[in-house]
């Protein structure tokens, strides 16, 4: 996927899925529910169970979603992911090698930073944009708002305490999209199956951000 095709991806959905558990198959069920929901960029954590079979699981399935993973640490996992079918890359950190390594590969990356010396490191670097991680420790959505003035120029996904409640507020503050996992999962409706209220949920926020 070109840079561009990416970028112009992520401001037509705004909303990234993150999925972490050690069990395949609700991962795959928490999939499943939010895209009947209406969300099309789902990733699927590189630690999670089984992560490559899920991938290309989801891909086979979910044709009108778009795919990817997160949490990689390594040059080995950035190649492994690739082969697994994953359609975009999140690491907690900025590696320029890893980046570079994935922009050759053609798949977008985008790096952890937090300091603007990490996200101007990232983007130099060759990522398409930069995950904000963790947000919340820097003051939330005002923190990506004060970015804004030196680093308009840099597309931002704040992570890490981002919510279905301020999710909207990121956006206005500036960032391309946001990413969240456990609140789009409520314990209580992943106890009890209850994907429909889930896939509900997803909805929801779907048309708020949109």
């Amino acid at each position: 996927m070109s840079e561009q095709l990416w970028l112009s991806t992520l401001q037509k959905n705004r909303l990234i899925a993150v999925i972490r558990t050690d069990d395949f198959s609700l991962a795959h069920q928490m999939a499943l529910a939010i895209a009947s929901g209406g969300v099309q960029l789902i990733e699927i954590t590189w630690n999670s169970d089984r992560a490559p079979e899920l991938i290309a699981q989801l891909r086979a399935e979910l044709p009108t979603c778009i795919i990817g993973t997160g949490t990689l640490f390594n040059l080995k996992q950035i190649q492994a992911a690739v082969s697994s079918g994953a359609q975009f890359l999140f690491t907690p950190h900025v590696d320029p090698a890893m980046i570079q390594l994935a922009v050759s590969l053609g798949v977008p990356i985008i790096p952890g930073a937090l300091s603007p010396t990490e996200i101007v490191t990232a983007w130099r670097s060759g990522a398409s944009c930069v995950k904000v991680f963790p947000v919340e420790a820097l003051g939330g959505a005002n923190y990506i708002r004060s970015l804004q003035g030196p680093l308009g120029h840099i597309p931002l996904i704040p992570t890490g305490g981002v919510t279905v409640e301020n999710a909207q507020e990121f956006l206005q503050a500036g960032a391309i999209a946001i990413a969240l996992g456990s609140h789009l999962f409520p314990k209580k409706l992943v106890a009890n199956n209850d994907w429909e209220s889930i896939a509900k949920l997803a909805a929801k926020l779907v048309q708020q951000l949109i």
